[in-house]
C-alpha cells in the first residue's frame, strides 16, 4: 500500500475477505489505505476481517479511516471485523469506540461471529 503500511488480503468461499497489515496506520498513509480497502469492498464480497495484529501504530487519522471503512462497508451490506493487538486496543478503547469497530483478539474470532 505504502511504505509506512503493507499487507495481504484474500477472499475466502466468496463470502468474505481477510486484511492482514502491518506497518503504520496514519496521516502518511491512511489516504492509499482508505482508497485501496473501498476499491477492494466494491469488488466484494462487503464483508471484511481487517487484521491489525501486527500494526506498530494507530493515529487519529488512521482510527478515522478504519471508522470511514466500517461505514462504507455497511453501506455495501457488508460487515467489518478488526483483529487488534493491545496497542492498537487501548487507542480504540481511548476513544471509546470498540463495539463500533467489532474488535476481536483473533481472526479464528473474528471468523466465528460472521454467522
Amino acid at each position: 500500500m505504502t511504505v509506512s503500511l503493507r499487507g495481504t488480503y484474500e477472499v475466502i468461499d466468496n463470502k468474505y475477505q481477510i486484511f492482514r497489515l502491518t506497518g503504520l496506520l496514519d496521516a502518511f498513509s491512511e489516504p492509499v489505505f482508505t482508497s485501496v480497502m473501498k476499491q477492494r469492498i466494491d469488488a466484494g464480497p462487503s464483508t471484511i476481517i481487517l487484521s491489525l495484529a501486527q500494526i506498530d501504530f494507530v493515529d487519529s487519522s488512521g482510527i478515522g479511516a478504519l471508522v470511514q471503512i466500517v461505514k462504507y462497508s455497511q453501506n455495501a451490506g457488508g460487515t467489518m471485523q478488526l483483529v487488534t493487538n493491545p496497542r492498537v486496543t487501548q487507542t480504540v478503547k481511548l476513544v471509546r469506540l470498540e463495539k463500533f469497530l467489532s474488535l476481536r483478539s483473533s481472526i479464528d474470532e473474528a471468523v466465528a461471529n460472521l454467522d
